[in-house]
């Protein structure tokens, strides 16, 4: 696989809850941390996401916004 986006996180999967439009795949990472991503129900379905499956995390994004209380 060739991606031009440089963020590429490699995990499993740790949890997928399929709502009616999208679903909240949950994947861990090595070491631990988690990270929450809403796809939709269809593409989870076609990419066969479950409980343990080796995935990529890719995070293409022009802005990331920090804030402070």
């Amino acid at each position: 696989m060739k991606i031009s986006a440089r963020n590429v996180l490699k995990g499993k999967v740790k949890k997928v809850i399929h709502g009616a439009v999208n679903s909240e795949v949950t994947l861990e990472l090595p070491g631990g941390l988690e990270i929450v991503s809403i796809i939709t129900k269809t593409s989870a379905e076609n990419l066969g996401l479950t409980e343990g499956k080796e995935v990529y995390a890719v995070i293409k994004a022009s802005n990331v916004m920090i804030a402070t209380d």
